[in-house]
């Protein structure tokens, strides 16, 4: 059992069920990510949580406590909005300890814990300040005060970043990454962008038309995506995904795929369960900082493999250059040094690290496991 646990919840409107079957169980100080695209329900399962939606069927529980039907305020969670619900005409300390003074908490013990918050979240000097007068940054910290003044068992936060600039957004991420670190508060925490997710999670959910698609660390999400849906979703650029076809030599399984000019290339896996897949057609799965030049290779995989190909598109960004050529008939991305010479129209001989490389089945998407 965890602190928090969501066991076979489901939840309908009229005949439509928008979410099927949801397991998920939350330990206590995790930081529990929920990903996905829009409509995907991940903030339905997130109101459900904090009582502000009902739950069609199974339970959710905290602290083993199953709270189907408590009402939110009965349910010691804090909630977090995008819309941050600051109240205008109060003060930044009276917005932080409304929910004090409405439990009937004394006013020595609401202005210590206002203290304690606004010191932590450094903005002790803004406490006298109406919200109008704040930046989005300030009032984004003003709304996680108010949440932390309370001390709950779990902390609910609804896309919180999405209405701030992306600077502002990466220096807010650090700061909710280093406050979990401190206090290690339990968190579930709902956002659409896959960086924020790898960045802040102890764990993910990945979420899709209302089904989990995989459950895991920030790495096995990304090193061992369950499916072609995860696979492309995470990581910024997304994984390559190819049609290839299971060819062995040798024994030894490879991936035959047509290059840019037509001709077939062939990859030797580093998965010796696809001998049993050989002649059969597979969609093949690279992320593109494994596919780079031989000098900028990881030096500690067994399995680099050479493969010339004619660069389509170069596009420097800064700390990499993203080079895009043709595999499978798709545009496939790697990822190169900075001052690696490559350009447009070049045959170039890349250097592919196959330890990386994912098998999917075609029919079903699903990953072909070791």
């Amino acid at each position: 059992m965890g602190f928090l646990d969501i066991k076979n919840v489901t939840k309908s409107y009229g005949q439509l069920e928008v979410l099927h079957r949801v397991d998920i169980s939350v330990e206590e100080g995790e930081f529990l990510v929920l990903v996905g695209p829009s409509g995907c329900g991940k903030s339905t399962l997130l109101g459900m949580i904090a009582g502000l939606e009902n739950i069609s069927s199974g339970e959710i529980a905290i602290r083993g406590r199953v709270v189907n039907g408590v009402h939110p305020s009965k349910r010691n969670i804090a909630m977090v909005f995008q819309s941050y619900a600051l109240y205008p005409n109060m003060t930044v300390g009276q917005n932080i300890t409304f929910g004090l003074e409405m439990h009937g908490v004394p006013k020595p013990e609401r202005e210590k814990a206002l203290t304690e918050v606004a010191r932590l979240l450094q903005i002790d000097h803004l406490v006298d300040r109406k919200p109008g007068q704040l930046s989005g940054g300030q009032r984004q910290r003003v709304a996680m005060g108010r949440a932390l003044v309370r001390d709950p068992d779990v902390f609910l936060f609804d896309e919180p970043l999405s209405n701030l600039d992306a600077k502002l957004r990466v220096d807010m991420r650090t700061e909710i990454k280093k406050l979990h670190e401190k206090l290690k508060t339990t968190i579930v925490y709902v956002t659409h962008d896959q960086i924020e997710a790898m960045t802040l999670s102890t764990r993910i959910a990945v979420m899709n038309k209302g089904y989990i698609q995989q459950l895991g660390t920030p790495k096995e999400i990304y090193d061992t995506p369950a499916n072609v849906f995860v696979a492309t979703f995470m990581g910024s650029p997304a994984m390559n995904v190819m049609p290839a076809r299971v060819v062995v030599r040798d024994g030894v399984p490879h991936a035959a795929v047509r290059d840019g000019e037509g001709g077939e290339q062939l990859l030797r896996f580093s998965q010796q369960n696809l001998v049993s897949w050989d002649g059969r057609e597979i969609l093949l799965g690279i992320r593109p900082e494994a596919i780079t030049d031989p000098e900028g290779a990881d030096r500690k995989s067994k399995n680099i493999v050479g493969l010339k190909n004619r660069v389509v598109v170069t596009e420097p960004a800064g700390s990499d250059t993203f080079v895009t050529m043709t595999l499978g008939a798709k545009d496939v991305i790697g990822r190169m040094r900075a001052d690696t010479d490559v350009h447009a129209g070049q045959v170039f001989d890349f250097a592919v690290n196959m330890e990386k490389a994912v098998a999917f089945d075609p029919k079903t998407e699903e990953r072909i496991r070791p």
